[in-house]
């Protein structure tokens, strides 16, 4: 609807250069098309003609008169009004909303998706937890947050490689090994001997026990087997990281996330990329030693201060590895790359851009994308909930799907900005009722697919192309407000993928699902007159496809019945 009334002002505006009403060589306007917050106010409003007449320094009252005579909508609009300083306001023809109907049901499950892509290749980079433990809440939002992405760019035309980036070296690594060394020697972490910064979850338990019983894990189509030898540190470094990569790999299949690529950090040191990337930026004059450490110049790249790259004892600070990671998405030919994190990750974003920059690869300057996401927390009876036994420290997300399901967990974690701080209502979650967003929209599929149940065990017919013939009673206010929320449906698609903002289609679909409600309350579906009878449920059919083309790109089941 946006693009067709763009079209047909950009048309009136070409009518008024023609004519002289207008200077030939005036450019056109940035205008916007949008929808009034007051719906009294018509379908659509554009400011194309104050910004004409602040361009061509005339009144914009009047231009915008000569705008409304100039444009040809015959069978789009229905009334063009002025409203305020120079606002065109457009109320739509009933066969304009007919024609948006027939595309719903045209397109189908394509209904929403655009071509913006073109095919271009995305790597989109989320959870990437640490394999220490089971994943938590917090890796639960970026899971949904990460593949709503994925999933909402697909849809835009873009090609989509999701990627799992495993932290497995480092500190959190050996601290990992040791503790489940001391559990397979004995010792828990309540006596004097657990290691300074060991993890304590019961997890480490099961892990000693298997690496104890000598128990094999098929990972990545290769099989660790535990050595048995609690002196072996590496080994067991090995099978613990093997056994949770694939405890962590059940959670998110539980959860409805897989991914294309999973990438080692180890993989980085092993195959030479740190020392290459640390080479190319010292060969490129941005780098300097000082006290012993080697330093980047990152302030030459928007950075605050410098940043040292190799400490004093030969060691390399984290954001090094990244550096070489997001060089390697460049060279695997990802033209854009987005990476989900948590928000206090923020701190080492400039430094990696900067080296980035540095290295002097042709790599744009906002690469990569960052979408950030805020804490969770976690309630039920309006306390807090913090702990799981298991996991010692904080609640799982195999225990939350287990508490309130998969889709809920889905929906809820992915429905608020990532940058805005979370609460999860358990017991919201988990109720049937209205007031619980998921079910709302959930049970506004079920209940269009149960009126044509009721059409069968009633005998009645149902002809999808004489209801799309009808016209639709546009005049009343359930029935345009129902056809204003499917047309807006590609270009919410369009603005999530753009903005990166999944949010927005869940907000949509709940919009959508209250205004089916209205529309159910003051309508009949099965009547015995065959004309109204097929144009209304051709109508709702159109609301159930939108309701499962968006479920579709949340992860979140469209079902039949509830």
């Amino acid at each position: 609807m946006k693009s067709q009334l763009r079209a047909l002002i950009e048309q009136g505006i070409a009518s008024l250069r023609d004519t002289g009403a207008l200077p030939s060589d005036l450019a056109v306007p940035e205008f916007v098309v949008e929808r009034p917050k007051d719906r009294s106010h018509g379908d659509f409003s554009t400011n194309a003609a104050m910004l004409l007449a602040r361009q061509a320094r005339g009144n914009p009252r009047a231009l915008a008169q000569a705008l409304v005579g100039a444009m040809q909508g015959a069978g789009l609009v229905s009334a063009i009004e002025i409203a305020g300083p120079g606002f065109i306001n457009f109320r739509l023809a009933g066969e304009a909303w007919n024609r948006q109907l027939r595309e719903v049901h045209e397109r189908g499950d394509a209904y929403g998706r655009g071509d913006a892509g073109g095919g271009r290749r995305a790597g989109i980079e989320y959870v990437s937890a640490n394999p220490t433990g089971p994943l938590h809440v917090g890796h639960g939002r970026a899971a949904a947050i990460g593949d709503c992405v994925a999933r909402v760019l697909e849809a835009n035309g873009w090609n989509v490689a999701r990627e799992f980036y495993y932290n497995d070296a480092g500190a959190q690594i050996d601290n990992l090994a040791r503790s489940v060394q001391a559990r397979a020697r004995g010792t828990t972490p309540e006596d004097p001997g657990w290691p300074e910064d060991g993890y304590r979850g019961d997890y480490i338990r099961e892990v000693a026990r298997a690496y104890l019983d000598r128990a094999s894990v098929e990972l990545d189509g290769q099989t660790v087997t535990a050595a048995g030898d609690v002196d072996d540190l590496d080994a067991i470094r090995r099978f613990a990281v093997a056994w949770l990569r694939r405890e962590q790999n059940a959670d998110l299949a539980a959860f409805g996330v897989d991914f294309d690529v999973y990438f080692l950090e180890s993989s980085l040191y092993s195959d030479g990329k740190v020392e290459e990337t640390v080479r190319r930026l010292v060969a490129g004059g941005h780098t300097y030693e000082e006290g012993g450490a080697l330093w980047l110049r990152t302030t030459d790249f928007g950075d605050d201060k410098d940043r040292v790259m190799r400490k004093s004892d030969g060691s390399y600070t984290y954001f090094v590895p990244d550096v070489a990671y997001h060089l390697s998405k460049w060279q695997r030919g990802y033209e854009r790359a987005i990476t989900e994190l948590g928000a206090d990750h923020h701190g080492s974003l400039a430094r990696v851009k900067a080296g980035l920059q540095a290295l002097d690869a042709g790599i744009p300057q906002g690469y990569p994308e960052y979408v950030l996401h805020q804490m969770v927390t976690v309630m039920r009876g309006g306390e807090e909930v913090k702990i799981s036994k298991r996991a010692g420290s904080y609640l799982t997300l195999r225990d939350l799907i287990d508490e309130v399901g998969r889709d809920a967990v889905r929906w809820f974690l992915v429905a608020r900005r990532p940058d805005s701080q979370l609460v999860f209502d358990i017991d919201l979650a988990r109720s049937q009722s209205l007031d619980n967003p998921v079910y709302y929209v959930q049970l506004s599929h079920a209940r269009i697919c149960g009126l044509l149940r009721q059409l069968r065990e009633r005998g009645l017919g149902f002809d999808l192309g004489n209801g799309l013939a009808q016209p639709q009673d546009v005049d009343n206010p359930a029935t345009r407000e129902l056809l204003a929320e499917l047309s807006r449906w590609p270009e919410t698609v369009q603005t999530a993928g753009a903005q990166l903002e999944p949010h927005l289609l869940a907000a949509h679909l709940l919009e959508l699902a209250q205004a089916f409600q209205r529309y159910y309350n003051d309508h009949q579906f099965l009547v015995d007159e065959a004309d109204l009878r097929d144009a209304r449920l051709a109508l709702a059919l159109a609301v159930r496809q939108v309701l499962a083309n968006g479920l579709a790109l949340l992860g979140v089941a469209a079902p039949e019945q509830m």
